[in-house]
């Protein structure tokens, strides 16, 4: 026998079918592994895109929720403005401008003060009210005429004062200049015939004397 031929038990083991089944679920199972390796890999990179998405998402959820919630709700409040508006203008604003009149009368006449230079004039015509201007010197006594400035800062009649300036004191006797406004509904204030409101600056003694009471 020669010493540089392969053992014949070498032989048997190479064409063995054992041997060959080995070797085949040897490559199967590093295939196997590699593709589980691969998929797993590949799970886990789909799962962080997917999470990523869904953080997103989430985040503009939030944002679209946070934007919409002030619009919830908003017909019913629409409804309940318009009917706030409705009450408040039948409560507080004067049909016309005698109202006006009659009514800052009664409160000179319950207050104890007196009204001089009594003039009124209307701003330019708004969308949903006109606004009245009344310009007034008063005199008095302190007391009566915080009486009468109270009076009108609480009356129905919605008066807002604008302006007061002190143009005299002699003794208990004080003397004030008073701008105050109200308001008309356009139709009702240009019925009034009252004269334009002066515009800054504006000499009043131009306003004609329609707009002037008390004289």
């Amino acid at each position: 026998m020669s010493n540089g031929s392969p053992s014949p038990s070498w032989r048997e083991r190479l064409s063995s079918p054992i041997t060959w089944h080995w070797a085949g679920f040897a490559v199967l199972l590093a295939l196997v592994i590699a593709l589980s390796v691969r998929v797993g890999l590949d799970w886990v990179a789909t799962n962080g895109r997917s999470s990523d998405v869904l953080a997103g998402k989430q985040v503009e959820l939030k944002a679209l929720d946070l934007q919409t919630a002030p619009l919830r709700g908003l017909d019913k409040r629409v409804d309940e403005t318009r009917s706030q508006m409705r009450s408040f203008y039948e409560k507080r604003i004067p049909p016309d401008y005698s109202s006006i009149s009659s009514r800052i009368g009664d409160l000179e006449v319950a207050s104890g003060v007196r009204l001089t230079r009594v003039q009124y004039t209307q701003g330019k015509p708004g969308s949903d009210l006109t606004q009245i201007t009344m310009e007034a010197g008063i005199s008095g006594e302190y007391p009566q005429i915080m009486r009468f400035i109270n009076s009108l800062e609480r009356d129905p009649t919605f008066f807002v004062i604008r302006a007061m300036a002190l143009t005299g004191q002699q003794g208990g006797q004080v003397n004030l200049r008073l701008s105050v406004a109200t308001w008309l509904r356009p139709a009702d204030a240009e019925a009034s015939g009252l004269p334009s409101t002066p515009e800054p600056g504006e000499d009043t003694a131009q306003v004609p004397a329609a707009g002037r009471e008390h004289e």
